[in-house]
């Protein structure tokens, strides 16, 4: 036996990968909230949405278009 424990193993970059193209829920420092299709990223998490919009207590309150959101002010990424 080598000491390597079956775990698996998954990096986090990996796990946003799976959700390009799909809607995606995106919470930023300060709480502002945000929603679309996750078209791209980079590996400092900055991520490119479309038809992204804001929300407000879970409610659409502006259709945006295409954003960019800076990944470090991501607090969580979920699926939408």
């Amino acid at each position: 036996m080598n000491g390597q424990k079956n775990v698996n193993v998954s990096r986090p970059l990996d796990a946003l990968g799976k959700s390009l193209n799909s809607q995606v829920l995106i919470k930023l420092k300060g709480g502002r909230e945000f929603r679309g299709v996750l078209k791209s990223f980079d590996m400092h998490m900055n991520l490119v949405l479309n038809d992204a919009e804001e929300l407000e207590n879970g409610e659409s309150s502006r259709r945006l278009g295409i954003v960019l959101i800076r990944g470090d002010n991501i607090v969580y990424i979920s699926p939408g």
